[in-house]
């Protein structure tokens, strides 16, 4: 790192370290969450002039910041940079370091939204305080939307901003969830960039059956119907579909096998078999649909264990590809039971569909000029993620909104997909100064000033 990318870094670790510490789990219910905290330090780290705060408080204890310097020309372009300060439960026990100490170990910062997404909200915050302190006076204006929530369905986050602060947030151009994992590839380094991602759908199966009384055990029950469903839901295997940002990813990323074979759905697996199994993983889901069972509820304690339940309910979530609507979620999991089903009625509880933002924009033609700073020769590559993000949202309101950030060559691919979610998440202090450092660089080069 440079000085001025130590210094970000060391401003930025321990803004981490206090972020993650506030552990503000977001299991789903309305009281967790507790994104209030988080905020609090943000407003912290952030308070001082040249910089307007603003905080909205959704349901009690579900606060969202908006922090913004105000650019001089009107008819500039507005750059928001987005982190949502929600995190998902972590099981202590399967962690090599306390997921909510904030440890710094060997250069690395341990804990629950290490990666996602708290790195970003540190990172955003030490930017914009660096700038402000710089004396910046941009044309266009940079805002930094900090919310909660994300980690359910961003109802008491940006989805709330938008319905009732939406001026706060409208935008030209918006950075979330992630990106920017510098990978070899036979022409240099390719930097992931984020520019759609895939829809989710909440499917209820109610799986029917007759009530067994386990003194006079029969077949036909709901317990052993969606047991049967489970299974195959686990064990179906969607087929590939080819779209316009697996293209261009096939076309930019230099991945082993030949362009036909990767654009060739049926000739997809067979390409990317010699990619090891968590990033073969992690790529067919940008080329497939996924699903799994999340949930499954029948019957309760007392009497009723006299028979089995005439009902079980199963929750499944869908991740659909673009164009994929909640009809071809539905007839997903509908083929995979197969001849189970006509004993299971499938509602739609909830969904997002996928969105995408055109690839040649303003914005990453401004990232592709200032990651060449610290990486010589790369090129910016588009990616399906499996995941959901907030991007929806600022595309619905006209902005042109990728996912981004700038890490070291620290982590490998295999570390980065397996931290999303899982067991022992870290971000290395390298990769902190990078990023803050690549959003000062992106706020002079898209915004002036």
């Amino acid at each position: 790192m440079t000085d001025d990318e130590r210094r970000l870094a060391e401003a930025a670790t321990p803004l981490l370290q206090a972020l993650i510490r506030n552990a503000c789990v977001n299991d789903g219910t309305p009281d967790s969450g507790h994104e209030a905290r988080n905020v609090d330090t943000l407003v912290a780290a952030l308070e001082g002039p040249g910089i307007d705060i603003e905080r909205y408080e959704a349901a009690p204890g579900r606060d969202n910041l908006v922090a913004r310097i105000e650019g001089t020309d009107p008819d500039a372009p507005t750059l928001l940079l987005h982190a949502h300060t929600d995190v998902v439960p972590a099981h202590a026990e399967r962690w090599a370091h306390d997921p909510f100490a904030g440890e710094l170990v060997d250069g690395q910062v341990w804990g629950r939204g290490a990666i996602d997404m708290l790195n970003h909200a540190a990172t955003i915050a030490v930017a914009l305080r660096h700038l402000a302190d710089q004396g910046w006076t941009p044309k266009g204006t940079l805002v930094f939307a900090a919310t909660a929530d994300q980690e359910h369905r961003s109802e008491l986050g940006m989805q709330w901003l938008v319905e009732h602060h939406l001026d706060q947030v409208r935008c030209d151009f918006a950075i979330t969830e992630t990106g920017g994992f510098p990978s070899p590839g036979p022409a240099g380094l390719v930097l992931p960039v984020i520019p759609g991602e895939k829809g989710s759908h909440w499917l209820r199966l109610q799986v029917h059956g007759d009530p067994v009384r386990p003194m006079v055990p029969a077949q036909g029950s709901a317990l052993a119907r969606a047991a049967g469903v489970i299974t195959r839901l686990d064990q179906f295997v969607p087929p590939c579909q080819v779209h316009d940002i697996w293209r261009a990813s096939v076309h930019g990323s230099g991945w082993g096998g030949s362009i036909a074979e990767l654009l060739d759905p049926a000739r997809i697996d067979q390409a990317l078999y010699a990619l090891p199994p968590e990033i073969q993983r992690g790529v067919r889901s940008a080329v497939a649909p996924t699903m799994t069972a999340t949930s499954v509820h029948a019957g309760g304690v007392g009497a009723e264990t006299a028979t089995t339940p005439a009902a079980v309910t199963i929750v499944v979530n869908v991740r659909s590809l673009p164009g994929q609507t909640d009809a071809d979620a539905v007839d997903l999991v509908t083929k995979a039971i197969g001849d189970l089903d006509g004993e299971v009625d499938i509602d739609v509880l909830w969904s997002a569909p996928s969105t995408s933002s055109p690839l040649d924009t303003p914005l990453s033609q401004a990232l592709e000029r200032i990651c060449q700073q610290w990486y010589p020769g790369s090129s910016l590559v588009p990616f399906l993620p499996p995941g959901t993000s907030d991007a929806r949202f600022f595309r619905a309101i006209g902005a042109v909104a990728y996912g981004f950030a700038l890490f070291s060559e620290r982590p490998d691919v295999v570390d980065l997909v397996n931290v999303f979610h899982g067991d022992d998440e870290w971000c290395d202090t390298e990769s902190l100064g990078l990023t803050t450092a690549m959003w000062v660089a992106l706020a002079h080069d898209l915004l002036g000033g």
